[in-house]
Formats: C-alpha cells, sequence, structure tokens
C-alpha cells in the first residue's frame, strides 16, 4: 500500500508551490530567458525574489544561467531536462486553475508601473495628505 506523505512529492510540490517559482518556471517554458524578460513577464515580482528564485531553481538542476559577454553583458536562462521535465505538471496546473480559479481569487496582478512612476498606494496616500493638510487650519510658527 502506498504511503500518505511521499517525501518526494512533498519536496517536489513546495519547490514548484514557493511563491513565485511556478511563475518563473512557467516565463521560461514560454520562452523567456533573459532577466529583464523574466522580470517583465511577472508582475508584481521583485529583482530580489526573482534573483533569489533562479538561483534557487539553479541549485536544484531545473535551470542552467548562460552569460553573453557583451556589450552588453546579459544573462540568459534556460531549462535544463529536469526543469523541462515539469512541463507536463505546469501544464496540467496552469489548465486545471483556468477551469478551477476565479479571475478575482488569482488576483489578477496589475503591470508594473513605468520606471519613476509612483505605486498606485502612494498615489493615493499622497491624495489623502494633501486634502488632509487643505482641511487643517494653518498654524503659525511659535503660536498656539
Amino acid at each position: 500500500m502506498e504511503e500518505v506523505f511521499c517525501p518526494r512529492f512533498h519536496h517536489a510540490v513546495e519547490l514548484v508551490g514557493k511563491r513565485w517559482s511556478g511563475a518563473v518556471l512557467r516565463a521560461l517554458m514560454l520562452g523567456k530567458t533573459g532577466y529583464v524578460e523574466l522580470r517583465e513577464a511577472i508582475p508584481g515580482l521583485s529583482d530580489t525574489l526573482l534573483s533569489a528564485r533562479l538561483k534557487e531553481l539553479q541549485a536544484e538542476g531545473l535551470v542552467d544561467r548562460h552569460v553573453d559577454l557583451g556589450p552588453p553583458l546579459r544573462a540568459r536562462y534556460t531549462l535544463t531536462e529536469k526543469g523541462r521535465a515539469l512541463e507536463g505538471a505546469v501544464s496540467a496546473l496552469s489548465q486545471w486553475a483556468e477551469e478551477w480559479i476565479p479571475v478575482q481569487l488569482a488576483g489578477a496582478a496589475s503591470p508594473r508601473p513605468p520606471a519613476g512612476a509612483a505605486p498606485p498606494v502612494a498615489e493615493a496616500e499622497s491624495a489623502a495628505v494633501a486634502a488632509a493638510r487643505r482641511e487643517s487650519p494653518q498654524r503659525t510658527p511659535g503660536r498656539r
């Protein structure tokens, strides 16, 4: 009889299911290979997390890193044979998600704001602070 808990299955699920790892693998499977390409393909993923996930996936033998000697110097990432072997599982999970996960629950991430643009929360917060300043009585420094 098969055991309910399988350490190898658990490790595989944790590996692919770790925050952003599945998204990085899926982007690589869809042909994104450059660091910037990967970052832009996954809204909400920070540089720090992308670097960490790529290093972890490399350590697990799922991703290879190739450095193109520039100029400019560029790193490309590709799936190894072991990484490509996950394509069926990732594809099946993607199909399942399309059928069973409502868009509202998927947290349909908005695209990354352009460089230098304030994030929407900061804009709303700035507007609220400005409104509060307009409504509060003006004080002269040193007077009560």
